[in-house]
Parts: C-alpha cells; structure tokens; sequence
C-alpha cells in the first residue's frame, strides 16, 4: 500500500545524505518534497501541514544540524513524528464491563465488516476468549448467510438470526445465548448503507442503549482514501466510536487513511486487514507502519508471524534431524508448508529491514505458486523417495514429473535446490540451528 510514498520519502533521504552537512535551507526543500509525498499519498492536508511543522522544527534544532550524522537524524525524526501521528502504540480492545463483554462493529456496505466480525472472532480465541457472533443485518439476507458460512468455517458460535426479526430485539436474545453457550465475548455484525443516513445511525445508537458495549469498532476501507476520515468522524459523532479497523491495507491503494484517523479523530486504529482469509488480521502498531513507509523492515511483525506458524515441537525435532544430517525431502515440504502459513513471500519479504532499499530485491516479485508446485512434486514421489533422495533416477524423474504435471527439468530444480539447501543447512547446523523466534524456518 505504501510503495509510492515510501519511493518518494527514500529519494529525499537520499538527497539530503549527499549534502553531508545540512543547514535550513536544504531542509526546507527537504520537507517541501516530504509534504508533497503525503499529500500524494492522500493523507489529510492539514494532517500534512502540522506533520511537517512538527519534523521542521526538531529538524533545523541542535540535534541535527551540530550532528555527525544529520541525514540520518532527519529520518529518525520523521520516523518519530510518523508513529506519533499515528497514536505511537497499540491500543487494545476495551473487554470490561459485564460478561459476555460486546464489540459493536459499524460501517457502511461493502467495508468488509461482516468478514471482519470472522477474523476478529478467530484473532479473540487465539487469545483465549470464547467468542459468539451475532448477525443484525436484517436488511440484505446474505449478511446473515454469509457471517453463518465464515462461523462454521471456524467452529464459532453463532446465533441464528432470521431477516424477520428486529435487530434491538436479535441483540437481547444473544446476550441470552452467549451466556448459555458459555461465551464471553459478543462480537455484533451491524447493518450497513451505501452512504451515513439518519435511519442507519439511529437503529445503531438504539443497539448501543441496549447492549452498552465495551467498545464500538468502525470498520473503513483503506481503499477509500480520505473518505475514510470522513466516514470516521460521521460514526463517532453519533456513536462515540472506541477505534477503527481498517481493512483492505494489502490493497495498493495510497495510505491516507491510516496516516490521517487518529489526527482527524483522535481515535486509535486497533486492526488492520491484511488479506481475505480469516487469519489475516493484525493489530495496528504505529511504530512498525512507520518502518514500513520508511523501508526499515518490520522484523517485530515477521517474527509474530513465525511464532504463530512454526510449530516448535516438530521444529525442535528438524534441529536433530539436521545435526544428524537427516534432513528429508518430507522435512524439506513440511518446511514450506509452515512458511505458506505466514502469509506472502512478497509481503514477508519487504517486512526485513533494508530490502525495500536493496536494488537487488527492488523489484522482485515472488512467486507463491511456485511453493506449490513443489509441494505437487514432492507429494508425487514415493515414500522410500522422500526419504532418500538419492535413489531418485531418470526413469524415476519421469515418473515424478508426470505425477505431479510437471516437466523433468522442473523436478531437477528441485533436488538442486534441495541438494543445496543440505549442504547450507549442514553449515548453519554446526553453530545452532536458527535458534529464537524463528526457529524451525527454512530460507528458500
């Protein structure tokens, strides 16, 4: 999303590191260049206009300019300024109150609320929480269908709404039910409109008189741009939103409503959605979208992502494995199945710090696909073949190959790239197998 502001806001750095030695004047110019980026970038113009009085005046201060380093001091600034723009930490969801504690999600149609309602349960009972969704949407029927199809998918409760009933009155009976069910968060899947009307808000404010809920989500589209802070500030005037989730942020849209919400509102964005499957909802940390937009990485998010996907038992068992210098084929598979698990090669690969700025992985594209592929192929092998690759033949590589629907050559590929990867492996083993985090992950 944040690729064009990102090249932009990097042409600047780098012509105020040629420089050497800053004084204002090639500052000012500096930030002209920064303002025009933002506002590119959609972000609120008067967002811009107190972002950059704000870096201006750290930047033309002492530790800048009587700096060793005073490019690089600029960019810290700017980093600084970013994060506090955007509410400098994580503000979690509110679950006080009476149990079930309940999250009022509200939006217009179309914003993805109902498929947020999903990944938010499912991100709830990754923490230990026993969510209950509660479709209210009686106006279009597939809302209702629809919260009940991603429900099941899941195994999350959920309360069987019909279009006949009033939404105040589906909201009392779930309370009912949730507590029957022994849950103890209510997640609420509000109707939307096509635009902010009066009957909308007022059915809404009727919800929240009801239910009191312990916090009150506006789900915006990033793709919106501006709009979206419009959006914003329409709900929480009448409701008195607690946060935003905002969604579709793995879209290539510009950015300007995660740049522009918590200025515009001083709201916190708590979520972000990252993808469609129902795991890909992230909480929103200002420090590490700054990074982002500045292409310094994200190696907190990436290491998040390899605690949830890696299975440490089994990545304890490839360590010995290693160190005995029996690494399968099957490990070899079973290693990028966890690696699919964290989401986009392309997406993890700009989360390490520099390689948004490296003309090597400048404009590289990953194939995801392509693990696939290899999946297909070491699937169309035999057991005995999997375990020892070396018995693997011509005649065998045929029959692979049509197995698995690709060519020889393809299958050649792949025990190269396997061949290689135990003599790299056989290496790193010697010092300790990829301890921390990320342990048990395999580089291809």
């Amino acid at each position: 999303m944040f690729e064009n502001l990102n090249d932009r806001l990097n042409t600047v750095f780098k012509k105020l590191k040629g420089h050497g030695k800053l004084n204002e004047a090639n500052i000012e110019e500096g930030l002209k260049e920064v303002r025009l980026a933002l506002l590119e970038a959609d972000v609120h113009y008067k967002v811009v206009k107190n972002l950059i009085a704000g870096i201006k005046v750290r930047a033309i201060g002492q530790e800048v300019l009587s700096s060793l380093t005073p490019a690089q001091q600029v960019i810290k600034i700017v980093n600084d300024e970013l994060t506090a723009l955007m509410g400098s930490r994580n503000e979690e969801l509110n679950l006080s109150g009476p149990v079930p504690a309940t999250i009022m999600l509200v939006g217009l149609q179309g914003s993805g609320k109902t498929t947020t309602a999903g990944k938010l349960s499912n991100f709830l009972r990754k923490q230990g929480k026993k969510p209950y969704l509660v479709p209210v949407d009686v106006y279009r029927p597939a809302a209702i269908e629809q919260l009940q199809k991603l429900a099941a998918q899941i195994s999350i409760p959920v309360y069987a709404s019909t279009i006949d009933m009033n939404p105040v009155e589906i909201c009392r009976k779930a309370v009912v039910a949730a507590k029957a069910a022994g849950c103890d968060t209510l997640i609420i899947d509000t109707a939307g409109r096509l635009h902010v009307d009066e009957a909308l808000m007022a059915e809404l404010v009727d919800i929240k008189k009801t239910l009191l809920p312990s916090d009150i989500l506006l789900v915006a589209d990033a793709m919106t741009g501006q709009d979206a802070v419009n959006i914003a500030q329409a709900f929480d005037k009448d409701l008195d939103i607690g946060g935003v989730i905002l969604t579709k942020m793995d879209g290539d849209a510009r950015g300007g409503a995660a740049l522009s919400i918590k200025a515009i509102i001083n709201k916190p964005i708590k979520f972000i959605g990252v993808g469609e499957k129902l795991s890909e909802l992230e909480l929103f940390h200002p420090d590490r979208l700054a990074s982002r937009i500045l292409g310094m990485g994200d190696m907190l998010s990436f290491i998040e992502k390899a605690q949830n996907a890696v299975d440490m038992n089994k990545a304890a068992e490839l360590e010995k494995k290693l160190r005995k210098n029996e690494f399968t084929l099957e490990d070899f598979r079973d290693q990028m199945t966890q690696v699919r698990k964290m989401g986009s090669l392309n997406d993890l690969i700009k989360l390490i710090p520099g390689v948004s700025k490296s003309k090597q992985f400048k404009n590289l594209e990953v194939d995801d696909h392509e693990l696939v592929r290899v999946e297909a192929i070491i699937n169309s092998m035999t057991r005995k073949e999997r375990q020892n690759h070396t018995i693997i033949n011509g005649s065998r590589r045929k029959r692979i190959a049509i197995g698995s629907g690709n060519s020889v050559q393809e299958v050649n590929n792949l025990l190269k790239n396997y061949t290689n990867v135990l003599k790299m492996m056989k290496k790193i083993s010697k010092g300790g197998f990829m301890r921390g985090m990320g342990r048990g992950m395999m580089p291809f």
